[in-house]
């Protein structure tokens, strides 16, 4: 996360209140930033009432502690934060009901719209600050739908369509991580940069091109971008 203004006020939309929010990311460090940056209760208004690094933990600790807002990464060991939602969808409901704003690495259209269809309520980067990330969380719960500047235009257009988007099945057979590794690589990263943006070893890296490459019978890299780009993944 970008370093962020200092939060010695609780925000405008707060007004004294508290939101209880579960976070829920595979980077234990990055959690770890999130909560000492907006957790400060009695400064923010946000009280960190669980974390969780996979889908099977995220959804047990967001049904055992029914939050207002669950701070959702999209790329997550499991299934990913789609497969989150779609397990949380009997703790969604009501008025009452947990809401789910996402919070990523990635701005890719795909992974927006999937989150949004699933039913988070809004979608924002990593590089948002400390205060814009408070406000999001209070509007989040109060029912507002919030996203990082350009991201908002990927929804509009997604749910303007009049025809539904036919379903890629090829694209289907990758997980959300093997996604995000297919894009890099089709952006032309190399190993080494990959695995230093999403926090993984090389090694794993390898092993999700390998597996991209199987699954959709492709033989090198270049097969690859060519098919990425074919489908505007790039």
């Amino acid at each position: 996360m970008t370093e962020a203004a200092p939060m010695g006020v609780p925000p405008a939309d707060g007004l004294g209140r508290t939101a209880r929010v579960v976070l829920v990311d595979d980077h234990r460090m990055f959690r770890t930033g999130v909560r000492a940056e907006i957790g400060r209760t009695a400064e923010t208004g946000i009280d960190v009432v669980g974390e969780a690094d996979d889908v099977e933990s995220a959804v047990r600790v967001v049904a055992e502690t029914r939050p207002d807002v669950v701070l959702l990464d999209v790329h997550l060991p499991g299934g990913g934060g789609v497969e989150v939602l779609r397990r949380s969808a009997g703790v969604m409901t009501g008025e009452q009901g947990v809401k789910f704003l996402a919070l990523s690495v990635s701005d890719a259209a795909e992974d927006v719209i999937g989150v949004i269809r699933g039913g988070a309520r809004g979608y924002v980067t990593k590089t948002i600050t400390g205060n814009d990330l408070v406000n999001a969380i209070f509007r989040i719960a109060d029912g507002d739908a919030v996203f990082s500047p350009r991201l908002a235009g990927f929804v509009l257009d997604a749910f303007a369509a009049t025809d539904t988007p036919p379903v890629d099945e090829d694209l289907d057979r990758l997980t959300q991580r093997e996604r995000e590794v297919l894009r890099l690589i089709a952006r032309g990263y190399a190993y080494k940069e990959i695995a230093k943006q999403l926090f993984i070893s090389v090694k794993t890296v390898e092993s999700h091109v390998s597996a991209v490459l199987r699954k959709l019978q492709l033989s090198n890299r270049h097969e690859l971008t060519r098919w990425a780009t074919a489908r505007r993944l790039v």
